[in-house]
């Protein structure tokens, strides 16, 4: 990688292919996904969480094989949403640092040697008179969302522990009778436990907004189904 902080300047001309693909890193079966997203997530992707050593962690799952994003078609992506960790593409957010150590303000940076940056055919970065072309105006949106989500998901996800909302679970998924799928060592949402919340516990998690998002996740298991769907129709595709 080589990650360059950009400039109307040096960079006025450049330009960068929005295109997705397996070669990009896009060809997973699960992504990181953060809470400001669960929303739009909910809608098509399966909402789970994993215990990590930083703490916990949600995903977006995304296939069932090993490397299978059943969401992507060839350098675009077959749904509504992406997950913004893989939106982002070759950008990412830099923090330059001062002589003392104290942290400056967080950057746009561009990896120059992702074949993706300075395709002729890509989308500009700048404006002919150098203020942000609107895809620079996305991607710095997606990038901080990324930024402020890292700083603000803990404290959500330590809601739903406090509150006793997920369950550990290995998830079943049966695409044929002949084919199952497992997915073990996730936790997800507990319905039962979240219909029963009441009195301060309730009020507590409605207050801090980890209520409503606590609905989407539980809500979005239902999508489980399509990621089937779109296996079997890969499967009968593929004979």
């Amino acid at each position: 990688m080589n990650p360059v902080q950009i400039n109307n300047i040096d960079h006025a001309q450049l330009r960068v292919s929005p295109r997705a693909g397996a070669a990009f890193g896009d060809a997973t079966n699960q992504a990181l996904v953060f809470p400001a997203e669960f929303e739009e997530l909910q809608r098509e992707f399966a909402i789970i969480f994993r215990r990590r050593e930083t703490g916990l962690q949600a995903y977006a799952l995304l296939g069932l094989d090993r490397d299978e994003n059943l969401f992507l078609a060839g350098e675009h992506w077959a749904s509504r949403y992406v997950p913004a960790t893989l939106r982002r593409g070759p950008f990412s957010i830099g923090i330059a640092r001062s002589e003392d150590g104290e942290a400056g303000e967080p950057m746009v940076h561009l990896d120059m040697d992702d074949p993706r940056v300075g395709d002729s055919e890509g989308l500009p970065l700048f404006l002919e008179h150098g203020g942000n072309a609107p895809y620079l105006d996305h991607m710095s949106g997606v990038l901080r969302l990324l930024y402020q989500e890292m700083e603000k998901a803990p404290a959500f996800y330590a809601a739903l522990d406090e509150a006793e909302l997920l369950a550990p679970v290995t998830l079943s998924i049966d695409v044929s009778e002949e084919r199952r799928y497992t997915v073990p060592d996730v936790l997800v949402v507990d319905i039962e436990r979240l219909a029963g919340l009441a009195g301060e516990p309730l009020e507590r998690l409605h207050r801090s907004g980890a209520l409503r998002l606590a609905i989407f996740a539980a809500s979005s298991l239902g999508n489980v189904q399509q990621l089937i769907s779109r296996k079997q129709a890969l499967l009968g595709a593929n004979g």
